[in-house]
């Protein structure tokens, strides 16, 4: 493995009553658009359930910053919060999702126009079992793997002990498995090797006690090393390091923030905030300050890449 690391350094008094006495009316019979600002009202959003340590970073710091807002937030697996947006019932998402063509003109037809922003750039971390002495994979392992050609570990390292090769994701509806059905053309009824449990933690949890199991997670979860949660996760398994496709197999690469900048790291995303609001309110408020500077500085500190914000790189070699 490329032994580098990466740190990513960023009126006169008459007139004053009579407004006061005509605000009250105008806003008892305005709209929600009167009644909700960039920076207050109360609202409900979507986001996947892969990306709930950022988004939940972001919340909670816009809304000490911003007292009159008030965020309540739905953690989802991908499919659903999709189409909790398509149907309306939130006006904002989180979620490395793309609206099609054809979901954009269905959009288009009920006069809605969806705005999309992306925010941060983010991987797909292979787990291990601590025991696990294979933790250099090439893409082509990889892929072989999820295609169901490499069914055990003796086919990467013959003197092997762990067995049969398991892969474990979060859910049926998620976005991760989604990336990976895409990215290596997987049918839509899975291998007898791959088992959906509930969630990123419970992968980790499902990984720490299966020796022959790879599972798959959203970076973010592990890769804030100044967050409890995510250093306790970070401690229970192992990261493998993958190979760029069809190139030098001596360069294995992690997915920490340089790698995932570069993308020497092959399994990368986008990170998405989709708003369908038809006028600029808390939604609008909320997506401008996760794009912002604020917003960016905690995507940064959370070990995923900022999309908007300039970014430096000082690349340190350990002798």
């Amino acid at each position: 493995m490329k032994n580098k690391r990466y740190i990513m350094a960023a009126m006169p008094g008459i007139l004053l009553a009579t407004l006061l006495i005509a605000f009250p009316a105008c806003k008892n019979k305005g709209t929600a658009a009167l009644k909700e600002t960039p920076t207050s009202g109360n609202i409900r959003i979507a986001a996947d359930e892969s990306f709930m340590p950022i988004i939940q970073a972001e919340i909670d710091t816009f809304t000490a910053l911003y007292n009159y807002a008030h965020i309540t937030p739905v953690y989802q697996p991908e499919n659903e919060l999709i189409a909790f947006f398509l149907s309306d019932s939130v006006k904002v998402i989180a979620s490395s999702w793309t609206p099609s063509e054809e979901q954009r003109k269905v959009l288009l037809d009920l006069q809605t126009v969806v705005r999309s922003t992306v925010v941060a750039y983010d991987a797909i971390a292979l787990v291990l079992h601590k025991s696990n002495a294979d933790s250099l994979l090439t893409y082509e392992n990889v892929r072989d793997i999820f295609n169901g050609k490499i069914t055990d570990w003796k086919q990467i390292n013959p003197s092997s002990p762990l067995g049969p090769v398991h892969i474990v994701f979060d859910n049926v509806r998620s976005g991760n498995i989604r990336y990976f059905r895409e990215q290596f053309d997987l049918p839509d009824e899975l291998g007898p090797n791959f088992f959906a449990v509930k969630s990123n933690p419970e992968v980790i949890d499902y990984v720490s006690q299966s020796p022959g199991a790879i599972g798959i997670v959203s970076v973010n979860w592990i890769s804030d090393e100044d967050d409890p949660l995510s250093f306790s996760m970070l401690g229970k398994i192992k990261v493998a390091a993958v190979s760029q496709p069809y190139l030098d197999k001596s360069s294995y690469y992690l997915p920490l923030q340089g790698h995932i900048y570069d993308k020497s790291y092959p399994f990368v995303r986008e990170v998405f905030m989709h708003s369908r609001e038809s006028f600029t309110g808390l939604g609008s408020g909320f997506v401008s300050f996760v794009a912002g500077e604020k917003g960016q500085r905690i995507i940064l500190k959370s070990g995923l890449v900022p999309a908007t914000m300039p970014i430096r790189i000082i690349q340190t070699k350990n002798e």
